[in-house]
């Protein structure tokens, strides 16, 4: 009776899904909190080094903004090429980047060199994802996963960077208290030990990679124009290597895409207008709260809200990735806008600790819902168009706190971003509320043509015609893309997915 309900929970908070799931999805996860881990100890020292080495406040800004132009540079180039160049040697590529951005910072103190560093290579100013990696990662679960198990695995997936970021930074602080106080040293020289930690967590980057299989690899695949152009007996439009090697979405999936970049822009801009460094000075400035209260008080919000991401993908079961996705976020955007209301600190403490436990129970139903939103080889181009789109407007948020706050104002950046969460909520639910996954569309027509194929075996005696290779060709351009050769395509890596084409293989034989 205890092991069933034991396994029962187990399977609730996902730990079933993430124990049966292939090796190379486990991998991925792994690399995420080392990346983490890194991202989260550069971060706390970032800053720090900089002063250190007696670089002006302006040229410091300069160098967080210049970092992260080159970020969404970087991942835009890499996202794009990764399923045509092959994802594990784009995140070969991302690792070794990473390794020389942290040689790099550990051995040089010219401010250009640590500059082109940081823009080339792979630093991260705010401890929040940088580069190609994530969208890569997620869109290889996702090929990994089936459908049913996706929310589970995307929710360790998010449980473990959070988790990797904040051991990154207590490690540090660990290491850096042991160095300056114990064997005196002197800072300089204590940060550069950090980032040689870095540049080593990039070498086992790099080896975690070169352990994934192939399978994380994606097929390639022919459009459904060049199908139907190989079909009447043409040849394949040339193109030049640049474009052959970019993706090619449909027409439908160009119009999601647009949706979803406008509306995660959105999303973005909203939560960036109250960043943890905002909320910190809030609390701060308006009851003169200590920075040891603060930080206990954030610790607890952090963990609250990691710890909610494993209830995520049990809701989601339930009632759907985006009716988890909004009803979860929803009430974390009110309880934000809330905060500067109370006079009492214990008031907005509330409204805070409230916020924190459903600002985060969005994020693997987010991740599991673009996943299935579009054909698989426009995944990995799609998430990094997203993320692109949120990062691109993000850096504009903390520049109109800023002037709010210069005007005692600060209590209407809560409202605003409260305001704008809550249109990104129902504007997600008005427009995907009822749109269907690819896996659960091929699933469909699966069951359609298995019915329509076993309903037509009494005709069988007739002398059904042969199918031609074109028109065999033509059945599987259908499913909106196919392998080179007219090859059966698989499109999803659910189990059930995989019966239904071989039922539908075996009864076209018939």
């Amino acid at each position: 009776m205890f092991s069933r309900y034991l396994f029962k929970a187990l399977e609730e908070v996902g730990l079933v899904s993430l124990w049966s799931s292939p090796l190379d999805a486990k991998l991925l996860c792994l690399q995420r909190f080392v990346r983490l881990f890194g991202y989260g100890s550069t971060t706390l020292i970032l800053v720090s080094y900089l002063s250190a080495l007696e670089i002006s406040k302006s040229r410091i800004g300069l160098f967080m903004t210049l970092t992260l132009i080159g970020s969404t540079v970087l991942s835009f180039v890499l996202t794009i090429f990764a399923d045509a160049l092959g994802r594990r040697a784009i995140l070969v590529l991302g690792a070794v980047l990473m390794t020389i951005s942290g040689v790099v910072f550990a051995l040089v103190g010219n401010y250009w060199a640590l500059l082109i560093a940081a823009v080339v290579g792979v630093i991260s100013p705010s401890g929040n994802e940088v580069g190609p990696f994530r969208s890569i990662e997620e869109s290889t679960i996702a090929h990994l996963t089936p459908e049913s198990k996706r929310g589970d695995i995307y929710a360790w997936y998010s449980l473990l960077g959070a988790a990797g970021s904040a051991f990154g930074m207590g490690v540090c602080g660990w290491i850096l208290e042991f160095m300056m106080e114990h064997l005196e040293w002197e800072p300089i020289r204590a940060y550069r030990v950090i980032f040689f930690v870095y540049a080593g967590l990039g070498v086992v980057m790099i080896c975690v990679v070169l352990s994934l299989s192939k399978a994380c690899e994606l097929e390639e695949l022919l459009s459904i124009e060049d199908v139907n152009t190989l079909s009447t007996g043409g040849e394949k439009q040339k193109r030049s290597f640049i474009l052959s090697k970019m993706p090619r979405f449909s027409r439908r999936s160009k119009l999601v895409v647009v949706k979803l970049c406008a509306l995660f822009a959105l999303e973005s801009f909203g939560s960036n207008l109250t960043p943890l460094s905002w909320i910190t000075y809030f609390f701060h400035d308006k009851f003169d709260l200590p920075e040891s209260k603060i930080g206990t008080l954030f610790f607890i919000t952090t963990f609250v809200a990691a710890i909610s991401m494993l209830f995520a993908a049990a809701l989601a079961r339930r009632f759907g990735n985006i009716k988890t996705m909004v009803f979860a976020h929803l009430p974390s955007a009110i309880f934000l806008s809330l905060i500067p209301a109370p006079r009492s600190v214990k008031v907005s403490i509330v409204f805070l600790v409230l916020r924190s436990c459903t600002q985060s129970m969005d994020t693997p139903p987010r991740s599991a819902f673009l996943a299935g939103i579009v054909e698989p080889h426009e995944r990995t181009a799609m998430m990094g168009l997203v993320n692109i789109s949120r990062s691109s407007l993000s850096s504009l948020s903390p520049l109109l706190t800023g002037v709010l706050a210069g005007k005692n104002m600060i209590w209407v950046s809560f409202v605003l971003a409260g305001s704008l969460l809550v249109t990104y909520d129902l504007g997600i639910l008005a427009i995907f509320g009822g749109h269907k996954t690819e896996d659960k569309k091929l699933d469909e027509e699966s069951d359609g043509e298995i019915i329509g194929a076993r309903d037509s075996r009494p005709n069988e005696n007739r002398g059904a015609e042969q199918k031609s290779p074109e028109a065999s060709y033509h059945a599987d351009a259908e499913t909106g893309v196919v392998l080179k050769g007219g090859q059966e395509t698989e499109l999803c890596s659910d189990a059930k997915c995989r019966n239904f084409e071989k039922d539908l293989v075996q009864a076209r034989e018939l």
